[in-house]
């Protein structure tokens, strides 16, 4: 019996879906979601130009339709088919294999990318399965992507072949159409800000766990990705999720050695992300995109810079470092909640780091989520990015070339390039 076997039996949706034995060696496989999308052969030109790894390759395909599709995405779905068809017969030459599989409209309620990443990563946990290889790591892309040319090598490099790696987020770029001057880049380039100035805003603050959560820009190894339960069924944010399983799992990293460049297009796919953000700025011509306001992470920053001292600390001064508090922050925690959270925490860990750590788990990134939302309804108002962005650099001592947009965008880039 595999490393696999008995949580493939338990979890995956679907039996075996290809009869194709992967080689001995194979080392990385990549998952794709197709959902409406005729033009996927521009990632299979990117993923065919990628300079091979040492280890062997296989993409997987998983093609798939919602219950609600209409005619248009019916005829996507099998335009997608015939279009990979074609480019199997003219590219037939390639360092991996490439594995397509058709779930039609699925009877599983509930029908969306998370059931489809977690079908092409279950399937992906076989075949790794088969060959008993559990330090093989799984990739997450989208169809519409493009990805660097030393992809799989870095891959390979930094998460196959190390150890103590188990799994992470790979650097991303997103693609701003063929007009940088165009509407939809000028907003997909202000996203982009808002995604990088999040990040760089929690890390301001001092949450230790901070990380990007693309999709289209994940890698775990197998035996990790079946400890942390496999891939929800969300039909959005399911990278968000799957990401908080992997995390605690220790191990998660940034790969920023190579890149993954998602699409800017307008998107209905899934409620929120990269696709619906765009449609939403499209649909309401709003000029800049509005971000949380950077004094919500001032709050944050104050609580997490002193939030492992509260493990010496009796009931009395847990409850005077409560009302010392900023107002965000307690409107958000009330003081019984409180009290009785941080009295948990402590009967529960033996000193200073594991309170920490534990606090942490708390107070994660569901929790900073929640507590965000709950202070923009009412205490502070959303801010346009590029004033937010700045405001973050200003605070953090560093000097931005301009507040344009994208130098602010650069800047951002530059400092998660070298992180």
């Amino acid at each position: 019996m595999g490393f696999a076997a008995k949580w493939l039996a338990e979890k995956s949706l679907f039996p075996r879906l290809f009869e194709e034995i992967p080689d001995d060696d194979t080392g990385i496989v990549a998952v794709v979601p197709a959902y409406n999308e005729p033009g996927i052969t521009t990632l299979l030109d990117s993923l065919a130009s990628c300079n091979p790894p040492r280890c062997r390759v296989e993409i997987i395909i998983i093609v798939n339709l919602r219950s609600d599709a209409g005619k248009e995405a019916i005829l996507n779905h099998r335009k997608c088919i015939e279009n990979i068809n074609i480019w199997v017969k003219e590219n037939p030459d390639n360092f991996f294999r490439l594995l397509v599989f058709d779930t039609g409209i699925p009877e599983i309620p509930g029908w969306g990318v998370g059931l489809a990443r977690k079908t092409g990563m279950d399937e992906a946990v076989r075949r790794f399965d088969s060959i008993d290889r559990p330090e093989g790591v799984i990739v997450c892309l989208d169809a519409d992507c493009k990805v660097e040319k030393n992809y799989f090598e870095a891959i390979a490099e930094n998460l196959l072949y190390n150890n103590k790696n188990k799994a992470c987020s790979i650097y991303f770029e997103h693609l701003t159409g063929e007009s940088p001057d165009s509407q939809i880049a000028r907003y997909i380039i202000q996203y982009e800000l808002h995604l990088r100035y999040y990040l760089w805003a929690l890390k301001f603050a001092g949450f230790p766990d901070a990380c990007h959560t693309v999709g289209s820009a994940i890698a775990v190894k197998a035996l990790s990705y079946i400890r942390a339960g496999g891939m929800n069924r969300r039909q959005a944010g399911e990278d968000f999720y799957f990401i908080q399983k992997l995390i605690p799992a220790g191990g998660y990293f940034t790969l920023n050695s190579t890149t993954v460049y998602p699409s800017c297009r307008e998107s209905l796919r899934v409620p929120f992300g990269t696709g619906a953000a765009m449609s939403k700025l499209m649909r309401e011509q709003n000029d800049e995109y509005l971000t949380y306001n950077f004094d919500a992470f001032t709050e944050l920053a104050i609580l997490f810079s002193s939030a492992g001292g509260l493990y010496y600390s009796d009931l009395q001064i847990t409850s005077e470092y409560y009302q010392r508090l900023p107002p965000g922050l307690r409107s958000f925690i009330n003081e019984e909640e409180w009290l009785k959270k941080i009295n948990e925490i402590k009967s529960n860990t033996s000193g200073h780091g594991s309170f920490t750590k534990r606090f942490f788990g708390w107070f994660n990134m569901f929790r900073i989520v929640k507590y965000l939302n709950h202070v923009h309804d009412g205490l502070y108002e959303k801010q346009p990015v590029t004033l937010a962005a700045l405001s973050l650099l200003r605070a953090a001592g560093q000097n931005a070339a301009s507040s344009a947009a994208q130098d602010l965008l650069n800047h951002f880039r530059m400092l998660d390039k070298n992180s």
